[in-house]
Order: C-alpha cells, then sequence, then structure tokens
C-alpha cells in the first residue's frame, strides 16, 4: 500500500522502464514461472499436498509457496537439490495482501511491538477494560478531528457528547455487519421498528461474505450458492440520481455505500452523487455508512476517503478493517454520536475484537500512517503512477480501454482491458515476471 521512498527509488533504480515512444522488452520472457523448472524438492511437493489435502478449496492459488517477505518484497521458495540450502525467488509486491500490509512485509516495529505485547497480554475478553482497545478508539476519533469525517471539518474541536465512539472487531466483513445491524437499532431506538427495516446497497460493491454483508453485495457470483439470504434488502445503481427518491425511501433503515469500489473495479462515486445520497438519508431518516475497508487510511492520501469531502457528503458510519493493523486480525466501526446513544449493553459483541496485541499494533500502524512523510509519499507515488499507467494506451492502444483508463485515487488506482479475460491475463504474465497485483471487477 504505501512504501517509504528510499524502497521506492530503489525498485526503481534496479527495473527497466518503458518510454513515452516503446513497451520495455527486458520483461517479455519468463523470469518467475509458477511451476520452476525440474521438479520441486519433496519438501516443497508434500507441502503443498498436505495443504491441498486439508485446506478447504475456497481460492485457485498458483503453486508458490511464500516463506517470507521485507518490505515491498515477498520470497517463494524453488526447487533445490538434496542437501543444498534453501533458495528462493523474489516477487515485487503490488497486492500488499490485498490492500492491507500497508507498511510492507516483515515491519521491524511491528514485529517488536508484536513480541513484547505477546509477553504482557494477548487476549482477555471484552468483559474487562484493557489499555490498548481504548487507546486505538481514541486516537481513531482523535485523528477524525485532525483530518476530518463523520461530519467533522478539519481540525474541528471535540464537542461532549457528541463525539464519535468506535466499534472494535476482527475484520471487514464484520465491521460492516455491525454497522448494519446498528442502523437497525437506530430505527428501533427511534420507535420505528415496523415500518423502516430496509437495508440499501448498490451494484458492483462488495461488503464482505458472511451471510449480512454478502446479501448487500449484490454479485450472483457470490450470492447465488447461498439464497435464500436475509431479506428487506434493496440495490440500486452506483452514481445514478434519478432513482435515489425512489430507492431510499421511509422503509430504509440504512444504506452502505463505498466511495471507491474496490472488487467492483476501483469505480469512484461523484461527490455530487454523494453529497444527494447524504441529502436523500437526511430526508427519510435512514443511516448512511460508508464502507472504507479498501479507501479508508490513506489509501487515497487522507485518513478517510470522505475527509477530503465537503461535509455534506459524509456519513453517519464508517468501517474499516484492512491496513489498520499491517496484517492482524481487525475492523472497527465509527459512528456519530446520534447513532452511537441507541446501542445498549448486550446489543452486539465479539470474544476477540479490540484485543490487545492487536489494538496495540493497529494504535502504532496509525501513528504511522498518519505522518507528513507518509501522507506526502501517497501524493507523490500516485502522481508517478498516473503519469506511467495514463502512457499504456499509446503503448498497447488495443489491449487497454483508454475511455475509463486510469482510474481511482491515491494509491488505489485501476486500468481497464478492452477485452475482460485479459485482466486475469496481465495479472498472470506479471506474476511471471515478479511483480504481484491483482484484478477488480470483470475487466480491472
Amino acid at each position: 500500500m504505501f512504501r517509504p521512498r528510499s524502497l521506492v527509488r530503489a525498485v526503481r533504480g534496479a527495473r527497466a522502464y518503458a518510454s513515452d515512444a516503446r513497451p520495455c522488452a527486458k520483461y517479455v520472457n519468463v523470469t518467475h514461472p509458477d511451476a520452476p523448472s525440474g521438479a520441486y524438492t519433496s519438501d516443497i511437493v508434500q507441502q503443498l499436498a498436505r495443504f491441498d489435502e486439508t485446506t478447504l478449496g475456497t481460492y485457485v492459488r498458483p503453486r508458490l509457496v511464500f516463506s517470507h517477505g521485507a518490505g515491498l518484497d515477498l520470497y517463494a521458495a524453488l526447487p533445490t537439490e538434496p542437501g543444498m540450502p534453501p533458495q528462493y525467488q523474489r516477487y515485487l509486491d503490488f497486492s500488499a495482501g490485498i490492500a492491507v500490509n500497508s507498511l510492507g512485509h516483515a515491519d521491524p516495529q511491528i514485529a517488536e511491538i508484536a513480541g513484547d505485547q505477546a509477553t504482557k497480554l494477548v487476549h482477555a475478553s471484552n468483559l474487562f477494560y484493557n489499555h490498548w482497545s481504548g487507546e486505538l478508539a481514541s486516537r481513531l476519533v482523535a485523528m477524525t478531528h485532525e483530518h476530518g469525517g463523520l461530519g467533522l471539518a478539519p481540525a474541528s474541536r471535540p464537542t461532549p457528547g457528541q463525539e464519535p465512539k468506535v466499534f472494535l472487531a476482527n475484520s471487514g466483513t464484520e465491521a460492516n455487519e455491525a454497522a448494519l445491524k446498528f442502523a437497525r437499532k437506530w430505527a428501533v431506538h427511534k420507535g420505528e421498528p415496523q415500518r423502516r427495516t430496509v437495508l440499501v446497497s448498490f451494484h458492483n460493491g462488495f461488503h464482505g461474505r458472511t451471510m449480512g454483508a454478502l446479501s448487500l453485495t449484490p454479485n450472483p457470483k457470490y450470492q447465488a450458492p447461498f439464497q435464500p439470504l436475509i431479506g428487506d434488502v434493496r440495490y440500486g445503481v452506483f452514481n445514478d440520481h434519478a432513482q435515489l427518491a425512489e430507492l431510499v425511501r421511509d422503509d430504509v433503515a440504512g444504506v452502505i455505500v463505498e466511495p471507491i469500489q474496490g472488487e467492483g473495479g476501483i469505480l469512484p462515486a461523484d461527490i455530487d452523487w454523494l453529497i444527494a445520497l447524504r441529502q436523500r438519508c437526511n430526508e427519510v431518516g435512514a443511516a448512511l455508512i460508508y464502507d472504507e475497508v479498501q479507501c479508508g487510511l490513506f489509501r487515497t492520501g487522507t485518513l478517510w476517503c470522505h475527509s477530503a469531502m465537503p461535509v455534506e457528503a459524509h456519513p453517519d458510519m464508517v468501517t474499516v478493517a484492512k491496513p489498520l493493523a499491517n496484517g492482524f486480525p481487525i475492523g472497527a466501526v465509527l459512528l456519530r454520536a446520534p447513532i452511537a446513544a441507541a446501542i445498549a449493553p448486550g446489543d452486539h459483541g465479539t470474544t476477540f475484537g479490540g484485543g490487545p496485541l492487536t489494538c496495540r499494533i493497529a494504535h502504532h500502524v496509525l501513528g504511522r500512517l498518519a505522518s507528513e512523510e507518509l501522507r506526502a509519499n501517497v501524493q507523490a507515488e500516485s502522481a508517478h503512477l498516473l503519469s506511467r499507467l495514463s502512457r499504456i494506451d499509446t503503448l498497447f492502444p488495443d489491449l487497454v480501454d483508454t475511455a475509463s483508463s486510469p482510474r481511482g485515487c491515491g494509491l488505489l488506482l485501476g486500468v481497464s482491458m478492452r477485452t475482460p479475460a485479459h485482466a486475469a491475463r496481465v495479472v498472470a504474465l506479471a506474476r511471471e515476471r515478479g511483480v504481484l497485483f491483482l484484478t477488480a471487477g470483470t475487466d480491472t
């Protein structure tokens, strides 16, 4: 996700570049085959066999076994002769664990913090206070005041009794499940439990794979095997102004949307549309939820993706997860005060959410992501990437869809292919040349 400038400069210096006139021909040949020539050593063969025999087949994976990482790089085991020391193939990782490793792999400061906290307290349950969950929540709220979000302008001052609250969970789908429950509970709190139960989401959105979040993810690929899903769900068209009045009616408890649809293909919401959606939610009394699991936490250059937007576009709740603890499982919901006031003891809970080990790491990660150096780095590297990606159409005019590429913001960027099947093929070709990145949507 975000990399120190020294690392990025080192990568630039080590790799050949395309010119404005022609592609770089240095990487035409495969350098990192998924199945290296020669037989795998017996230990790799056995490891892959054990994995396939015992692990549920929910993913299709290349035949690579990553053993360790460092900064921008991941290392996969290579075949070796019996008795020889292990050898590894290095990959440049632009996937960041699907937008998770915000400070890179094997960060030494995180390793030190994790080791220290593991010797003190890892888990004590939410029946008791622990130091780091409170410190993390406090930092999230303070940073929202500083950078803006949830209706707060940047550099806003705290208002007693009107402060946002934080619920800590273990993942993005858990955070979204919690936010959906909180929206319905807010309707009950206002005395509207019978008529206000509908939840709204948008086509091409992705909110998770647990049953509630899945029900708000209108993609047959994910939903079809698990019907029937939860009821009282309505889907709209992303960025469509005309349908908002009919879509968001007075039977709606909550609306969830990604400010930039990630899984859907790196599709940014129009700010004018988000303002109109916010206004419509105000008119009917529905809670507006921004799913910033992928686009939040400085990935687009600001704390929240919506921090850069006018307060008229801000949500009632924002969910976050992926980069918050650099790979340790965590999720969070930030709620405006009126919705937080509707949630009582016993309304929701989690066994592992808010544990001291993960929260201490997340507290540290937040502090580093907020540094001026890293924020400036996001802007600089985004500008560099956009300058390079904007030239791809001249190098490969038959491959890239120039009408919609590149798109995104900060370090959440995508390029569409003219032929959808080419997206996965390009990812495979890059992997076979030592670079890892991801597909999104049908053609990106």
